[in-house]
């Protein structure tokens, strides 16, 4: 689909309107590449079906836009687009992946140091040559190179969001084949990892030739590392690996446990078959040369005394003492949700309007949507003030009094995400707070305050009585920038003593709290919400990416309060 290629080409051009300080163009272009990443048709199809009248109806564009996506669909290029990487030839992507390098300052890198990429940047860095720029300084200098480290530690993940639609298509595809008897994903993928190395399938197949030629003729590779009749391995476009093995039916149980992982989870396990006198691997579990089993994964688990653990907990965390003591969780499902606590709408930089959200919400089979916009402190997401809540309640309440007029029990619940300020303070007034029906609290700035500084900010934020939720707790960004230092038992702590709640937050370059917090925070006996922070209806969608991040921390319905209905929600509020 020619959407997302599109879209990364208005990102940058959003990018580059920012270098040149222009007025408003910069947060068109970023609307429109927002609407083009969630179009679930191609935009080469629309185009095919209605013409340049049909792209003009997407959210965002008009003529100007419109015409330079058509220019594209017709030639693959933008001018507009190419005149800008003339002026400037830098790498605008790798550049800004780096945390708190924004376009301005690509700009001011470019104009006096000539810096085009992530290689030059850190040469320049690391050669003091950065300090002495106006407006940069000596620590700038320094959280750039620290910036660089993250991003080379990360090299080579990939976000579960980014890649789960096509490993999932590439399944679908598998198991449509006549030939193709069983499969299934492994690997960290199934035990759905926030990030990705690679990715594996298994099969079982009687024809495997058939299978193999049709894995290695996907639309989307780029090279074939191998093919053979038991695997075969291949890249893709964006980037990642993809192994397929094929194994026969007795052992796909064994080959299944074995190849999903993880590696401290199986090594356990191993040790716990050769204490009662067996042999586990990928085969099968033996007593000497005889197989006793391997056909399913339930059936190894079994045969060694224990429940089977769901691929989410194999962490080699506890699960497979909870499976001797039949006492494994029982875990959260998609199913459980009722609705989706922090969203965002056009009344401060989201794509849609609330009656928008609220019917993708209804789509979704929920009982409720918290729309909780940003607030004023946030300026580059328009964010609302005192006056701006008060009108926007007023539209909820409209939209409500409808949804009960035509029999709807459906609700728009009135939230704000406000700012958590450096002292700990919030950027709304407590007599706007106290009628929203309930009120999120982020950290959005100054991410590098000392440890207990940091600590002292959010706790103090909780003790505020109107906040309710504390949205990406850790303030991480995958890929491109560490959570901020805190002391997250004293947090946790807090949490429990005022009652306030804490974020899963579902958008895939957060996953904020990891699974590892998840579970400390259920230990500490804190409730959690999953939410999407959605700012476009598709983004709903992402709801599963935190309840599997949930799973992951050992989650069950009743830690997460939107698992309750409407009443039983509002009745907790």
């Amino acid at each position: 689909m020619k959407n997302q290629e599109i879209a990364k080409i208005f990102y940058e051009i959003a990018d580059y309107l920012e270098m040149e300080e222009v007025q408003f163009k910069p947060y068109a272009y970023q609307k429109v590449a927002l609407a083009l990443e969630n179009l679930e048709e191609d935009i080469g199809e629309i185009y095919e079906k209605g013409g340049e009248k049909a792209i003009e109806e997407i959210p965002g564009v008009g003529k100007n836009i419109g015409a330079k996506i058509v220019e594209y669909l017709k030639t693959g290029k933008i001018k507009y687009y190419q005149d800008y990487k003339k002026k400037y030839p830098v790498n605008m992507e790798e550049l800004t992946s780096v945390e708190g390098l924004g376009p301005k300052m690509v700009r001011d890198l470019y104009g006096t140091l000539k810096i085009k990429n992530l290689k030059e940047l850190e040469k320049a860095a690391r050669g003091g040559k950065i300090r002495s720029l106006p407006n940069f300084g000596q620590k700038t200098e320094k959280n750039i190179l620290e910036g660089i480290k993250f991003l080379k530690r990360t090299e080579g993940r990939f976000l579960l969001g980014d890649i789960f639609p096509q490993v999932k298509k590439i399944e679908s595809d598998l198991r449509s084949l006549k030939e193709v008897e069983e499969v299934s994903i492994c690997g960290s993928v199934r035990r759905m990892k926030e990030t990705i190395g690679d990715v594996d399938f298994l099969v079982v197949t009687k024809s495997p030739e058939k299978v193999m030629d049709f894995f290695c003729s996907q639309p989307d590779i780029i090279k074939i590392w191998s093919k053979g009749l038991t695997k075969s391995s291949i890249r893709l476009k964006q980037g990642f690996d993809v192994d397929l093995r094929v194994v026969p039916q007795r052992s796909y149980g064994s080959a299944l446990q074995y190849f999903t992982g993880s590696k401290e989870h199986n090594i356990h396990l191993r040790k716990i078959a050769i204490n009662k006198g067996f042999k586990l691997n990928e085969y099968g579990l033996f007593r000497g040369l005889k197989i006793i089993t391997g056909r399913t994964e339930e059936g190894i688990y079994k045969a060694l005394g224990m429940n089977c653990p769901p691929p989410e907990l194999r962490e080699n965390r506890g699960e497979i003492e909870s499976a001797l003591r039949n006492k494994l969780p029982v875990l959260i499902q998609l199913a459980d949700i009722k609705g989706d606590l922090h969203c965002h709408s056009n009344w401060n930089g989201g794509s849609n309007s609330i009656l928008e959200m609220a019917k993708a919400a209804m789509s979704l089979g929920y009982e409720y949507l918290g729309i909780s916009d940003h607030t004023k402190f946030l300026r580059i997401e328009h964010g609302l003030n005192e006056r701006q809540l008060v009108q926007q309640r007023k539209e909820i309440d409209r939209l409500n009094k409808k949804f009960q007029a035509s029999g709807s029990k459906f609700r728009v619940l009135h939230s704000a995400e406000t700012n958590i300020l450096t002292d700990g303070s919030i950027d709304i007034e407590d007599k706007t707070l106290k009628k929203l029906d309930y009120a999120i609290a982020g950290v959005h700035s100054s991410f590098k305050m000392p440890k207990e500084k940091m600590t002292e900010r959010i706790i103090k934020a909780m003790k505020n009585p109107y906040i309710r939720i504390i949205s990406h707790p850790t303030g991480r960004i995958l890929k491109r920038r560490d959570e901020y230092q805190i002391d997250i038992d004293k947090i946790l702590k807090a949490a429990k003593e005022t009652k306030t709640i804490l974020e899963v937050n579902s958008f895939p370059e957060r996953l904020d709290l990891d699974d590892v917090n998840i579970k400390k925070a259920i230990e500490f006996g804190v409730k959690l919400v999953i939410n999407t922070d959605s700012h476009h209806k598709d983004h709903l969608k992402y709801m599963e990416y935190g309840v599997y991040q949930a799973r992951r921390g050992w989650a069950e319905p009743f830690d997460v309060i939107n698992t309750h209905s409407i009443k039983k929600l509002q009745d907790f509020f």
